[in-house]
């Protein structure tokens, strides 16, 4: 275990990855998919209210950057025409079952169940994300999702109590960013499709 402060540390990470992928989209150079960030910023937020109403300390931070940078980034994905990726059908059926995830939360409002509701709601969000990751990684950017998979490995590394509010979250992004990060990088979706 290394000294809670570290999530400082990771969410300054966080952040350099978010401002990264903003100077993208403003740029017309990455086209964030909106279902995925705006639903972003709505579920790991309910994560983030639900860790802290559970106990959860400064390592709730590194949730929180994670749900604010998408935010952001869901604002900014209005400012260049260029930025603009067309949703799908599966597009909005993703977003609505992930809206289906929140309203599930909200009317459970129990912390654990919170976050098993909100973990739904980011997945099936994230969702287009990853598929667009996997077709057109160029229109990605994997510095972003990089960023916040060290910041939310930092945060674990700070866990004294491995208790499901605690780790619940963070493993899902952990895992999440690291296949964003994977399949954006080494553009295996291009690789895979040029050897079927």
């Amino acid at each position: 275990m290394i000294n809670e402060n570290f999530v400082i540390l990771g969410v300054l990470i966080n952040l350099f990855g978010g401002i990264s992928y903003i100077k993208d989209t403003l740029r017309g150079k990455v086209k964030p998919n909106r279902v995925s960030w705006g639903l972003w910023a709505v579920a790991v937020t309910i994560a983030f209210s639900a860790e802290v109403s559970q106990g959860v300390g400064i390592q709730s931070l590194a949730t929180f950057a994670v749900g604010f940078i998408p935010l952001i980034i869901f604002i900014v994905s209005f400012f260049n025409k260029k930025s603009y990726w067309k949703l799908t059908k599966f597009d909005m059926l993703c977003g609505l079952l992930s809206i289906v995830g929140l309203i599930l939360w909200y009317i459970t409002k129990v912390g654990n169940i919170a976050i098993i509701f909100s973990i739904f709601a980011d997945l099936t969000a994230g969702i287009p994300t990853l598929v667009k990751s996997y077709k057109y990684p160029e229109t990605e950017n994997w510095i972003e999702f990089t960023s916040s998979f060290i910041s939310v490995s930092i945060a674990m590394l700070t866990f004294k109590v491995w208790t499901f509010e605690y780790y619940g979250f963070p493993l899902y992004i952990f895992i999440f960013d690291l296949v964003a990060a994977t399949l954006i990088k080494f553009k295996l979706g291009t690789k895979i499709n040029k050897t079927i």
